[in-house]
């Protein structure tokens, strides 16, 4: 049955439907319990899951139909010129950006030559490399901040000791490392870089 020259149901919807639900249930899993607790960034879990299902769907309407090398070109050109006006984006939330489109488009995109079985094994390749990266290795970030410094004369090489104790104490961090950069001798002042590791 047609309306208006258009099917009212088609076979793919099935195929369709199914394909939307193993997508959803890996990005959940790598967005929502991967990496949402790691970064408490509600803004990227929005944008990943939007991004996705748009990609999906996008992905398996232009399966359904022969384009030429010229259509091809076009989309492509347009999709290049469509980006998103905002500060950069750091490299681990553009790193899950293409994790999110990779899977989207594996997931619409499979044909006959690649079974059920394939597709969701290569999704839970995915998500258990993210696991062992994001939770399980541990790894600590070592993150740096600026501070301009007062006590000048325990800048000197044989001093560092007390240093390191003046500005752990100040500022409750466990520090790693210290860099001295400017130093002011008009002001008595310094300015240092500190390296510690940012705690979850």
């Amino acid at each position: 049955m047609e309306f208006l020259e258009i099917p009212l149901y088609d076979n793919d919807l099935l195929k369709m439907m199914f394909r939307f639900g193993i997508n959803i249930t890996f990005l959940t899993i790598i967005v929502r319990y991967l990496y949402y607790p790691a970064t408490k960034r509600k803004d990227y879990l929005f944008t990943y899951y939007l991004i996705s299902i748009i990609v999906f769907f996008l992905c398996f309407t232009l399966k359904k139909y022969e384009l030429d090398m010229g259509m091809a070109l076009g989309l492509f050109a347009i999709f290049g010129i469509i980006r998103y006006r905002t500060d950069t984006i750091a490299i681990k939330e553009m790193t899950y950006l293409f994790v999110v489109i990779g899977i989207s488009v594996i997931n619409s995109l499979a044909n006959k030559k690649l079974s059920y079985a394939e597709i969701v094994l290569g999704n839970f390749l995915v998500v258990g490399a993210i696991a062992i990266i994001e939770r399980w290795w541990n790894l600590k970030h070592e993150v740096s901040k600026e501070i301009v410094y007062e006590k000048i004369a325990n800048i000197r090489p044989e001093n560092e000791a007390e240093l390191k104790a003046d500005l752990e104490s100040r500022t409750g961090i466990e520090i790693n490392r210290i860099r001295i950069g400017d130093i002011d001798f008009l002001k008595d002042t310094a300015v240092l870089t500190i390296y510690y590791f940012a705690k979850k």
